[in-house]
C-alpha cells in the first residue's frame, strides 16, 4: 500500500467516487450527494494549485483511502475527504493514521498554516474519537476562523493549532 498526492484520470476519479459514497451513504447513511461536493471533480483545482493538496493511498492498483487539505486563507486549512475502507482502518493497516500524518507533515512542513479545522457529521462518533486522539478539540460554529462551503449533516467542527 502506498499514498501519494493526487492525479487525474478517469479511473482515478471513478474509484475516489465510489470509496466516498460507500463512506457517506452506504455505511453512514448522510444522504450526501456528489453534487453537494463538486470539488471532488477538480481536485487540482480547489487543493493542489491553493496551496494546499490531495492524497490517495493505494492498494494493488485501486484507491482505498483519501485525504486532503483545502487551504482557505494565509493561516487556515481544512482537512477534507478524510476517508478508507473498513478493512484498512485499524490494525494492521492504520491507515488513517498514515494519511492524518502524511497530511500533518506536509501541513506543517510546506505551509505556513496556523490551524487546521474541519466537520465531521454528528452521528460519526468513531470520527470525532479519532480526531480527539489526534488533538483536535470541537468548537462552536461561531468559534470557525473561516468560512467555507461543506454538506451540512448537523455537522461539528473541530480544531487544532498546528506547532512547528
Amino acid at each position: 500500500m502506498e499514498i501519494k498526492p493526487y492525479t487525474e484520470s478517469p479511473q482515478t476519479v471513478a474509484e475516489l467516487v465510489d470509496l466516498i459514497m460507500f463512506c457517506q451513504n452506504t455505511e453512514a447513511h448522510l444522504g450526501i450527494k456528489m453534487a453537494e461536493q463538486a470539488d471532488v471533480f477538480d481536485i487540482q483545482r480547489h487543493y493542489q494549485q491553493t496551496g494546499g493538496n490531495f492524497w490517495l493511498a493505494w492498494d494493488k492498483g485501486h484507491v482505498v483511502g483519501c485525504i486532503g487539505l483545502l487551504r482557505v486563507d494565509s493561516q487556515v486549512g481544512v482537512l477534507k475527504k478524510f476517508f478508507t475502507y473498513p478493512p484498512y482502518r485499524g490494525q494492521p493497516h492504520r491507515l488513517g493514521q498514515r494519511l492524518f500524518t502524511t497530511f500533518m507533515a506536509y501541513a506543517k512542513a510546506e505551509t505556513a498554516l496556523t490551524e487546521i479545522v474541519l466537520d465531521t457529521p454528528a452521528a460519526e462518533t468513531r470520527s470525532h474519537y479519532f480526531y480527539e486522539k489526534n488533538g483536535f478539540q470541537q468548537i462552536s460554529r461561531q468559534a470557525l476562523p473561516v468560512a467555507y462551503a461543506f454538506p451540512d449533516r448537523q455537522s461539528l467542527i473541530y480544531a487544532q493549532g498546528i506547532v512547528r
